[in-house]
């Protein structure tokens, strides 16, 4: 039976342990075999990752495919992997884009190729080890460990300010974890010596405790999201990253945080969670209208995109702090959404900028003159960024929005009304861009995609339209645990001081 393998751990080691082979290949002189390997590596991962869908049970509450093996006997830390409908999404989407982003940096990549596939492949097995953990040391360490790689493929391969970037994304997402682990050893002695997540949820600590806990997680999941006002590493680190890194980072790495805000601090701190909802609702409220004022004065392209990324990420952990379930749903829906979308954005700039090597929108013009199929799948991201219906973009910007009006009328309104905002910077640059008289010879000479670049966008694409068009089945993924989790929220075991 399928269900007796060790389908979590192969899912997190598969992938690492390809990106070691690929190592092993000796670099640039094997490069062909570096990249076959890696793409033989990437497809198994995702292929081991379609018996967890096949198998998941949607009405189960408890989590699925859980493995146990003790790691350190001493301390009672363990090797304790399980997954639900919302990580179950994530593992799929970071699996599956793993395969586009090797498939993207094919023949892009010339420099350092095993090291670069080998980076990818690793990051891949880390962020799935982050989604399947059960123990919080576990957690803990995977996430940690998902900068080394993210800040070498920043470092190296990325633009002419690639150290300032990687050392300003490594310092401000480190720096903020190490409370984190301040908290969590805290919480270990409290559950008389346990990381176990399950019996950290049963904790009934004191209210002043519970926001001490919440603030601690704060720091390391604000940063990563990123929230405002720690959001500034997130455009230096898009602007220099090669192609691959930005699509990574933006369709997995930033999920890193709102997931950690549903697996760590709802669950652990529940009355501290509630209580300060409208300070983080305030906040995502200041991304989506602030950054989205910020990504209309862009001229670089991958800039824009990135602060779009900011803009967008405030509708999820709004849709997290609001407490009921379509704001929730809404919230992971426009998690994986995000991915697929942004995913696809920065694509279509690498495309450009492999021709021309230059990402400022006014470089451009007429570019659907000359590639007419780029521009399709161009616009159709662009579609799904301003949140139009039809396409993924919509559905959980939508859901938020309808769960925000069950809170607070002005809650909503103020994010309905700045998706304008997303309209209006993603449809003007999309103008620049792509339609026009072509002035410039370098656009004169471009070429329309590849068969190479047209299957990376067309997946992201099909994705775009599965959600936007029948977005049931991944809805009822997520359904039973946003229910089981709200439930554990609402079940107050402390009187909250009057606000």
């Amino acid at each position: 039976m399928m269900h007796e393998l060790p389908l979590l751990s192969l899912a997190i080691w598969l992938p690492i342990i390809a990106g070691i082979a690929v190592l092993l290949t000796g670099g640039d002189r094997d490069a062909r075999v570096a990249r076959v390997i890696a793409l033989i590596g990437a497809v198994m991962g995702f292929v081991v990752t379609l018996p967890l869908y096949a198998g998941f049970d949607i009405h189960q509450r408890d989590f699925q495919f859980v493995e146990i093996k003790t790691w350190i006997e001493t301390f009672g830390v363990y090797y304790h992997l399980g997954i639900d409908g919302i990580s179950l999404l994530l593992i799929l989407l970071n699996s599956l884009t793993t395969v586009i982003v090797v498939i993207a940096g094919w023949t892009v990549i010339q420099t350092r190729v095993a090291q670069y596939m080998a980076a990818f492949l690793v990051l891949s097995g880390l962020m799935n080890g982050v989604f399947a953990a059960q123990d919080a040391l576990l957690f803990y360490v995977f996430f940690e460990a998902t900068l080394i790689p993210m800040f070498i493929i920043i470092g190296v391969w990325g633009g002419p300010n690639r150290v300032y970037a990687a050392l300003k994304f490594f310092l401000y997402t480190l720096m903020g974890s190490l409370l984190t682990l301040v908290a969590l050893i805290y919480l270990y002695n409290a559950a008389g010596g346990s990381f176990a997540m399950r019996d950290l949820y049963q904790l009934a600590l004191p209210f002043d405790l519970q926001v001490l806990v919440f603030m601690a997680f704060f720091v390391a999941f604000a940063v990563k999201v990123p929230m405002w006002p720690v959001h500034t590493w997130l455009p230096d680190a898009h602007v220099e990253a090669p192609t691959g890194g930005s699509v990574v980072l933006a369709a997995i790495m930033l999920k890193l945080g709102a997931y950690g805000f549903l697996r760590l601090s709802l669950p652990i701190v529940p009355d501290a969670s509630i209580y300060l909802a409208p300070m983080m609702i305030g906040l995502s409220l200041i991304a989506v209208i602030y950054i989205g004022l910020v990504a209309l004065v862009q001229s670089d392209m991958k800039k824009l995109i990135a602060y779009s990324s900011i803009s967008h990420m405030g509708f999820v952990t709004m849709g997290i702090f609001l407490f009921n379930t379509q704001g929730v749903e809404g919230a992971i829906i426009q998690m994986i959404s995000h991915g697929f979308v942004s995913g696809g954005l920065f694509l279509c700039v690498g495309v450009l900028y492999d021709q021309m090597h230059s990402r400022q929108i006014s470089d451009y013009g007429g570019v659907a003159k000359r590639m007419p199929v780029f521009a399709a799948l161009f616009m159709l991201f662009a579609m799904a960024n301003s949140g139009l219906p039809g396409t993924s973009g919509f559905v959980g910007e939508f859901l938020v929005i309808m769960g925000a009006t069950q809170v607070n009328f002005w809650f909503a309104f103020s994010a309905a009304i700045t998706l304008i905002f997303g309209a209006a910077y993603t449809l003007w640059m999309y103008k620049r861009v792509v339609f026009g008289d072509v002035v410039n010879p370098q656009v004169d000479a471009l070429v329309d995609v590849n068969a190479r670049e047209f299957l990376a966008l067309g997946l992201f694409a099909i994705l775009v339209l599965v959600m936007g068009l029948w977005p049931q089945p991944f809805a009822n993924l997520i359904h039973t645990s946003v229910s089981e989790l709200l439930a554990h929220v609402s079940y107050s075991k402390l009187p909250l001081p009057a606000q």
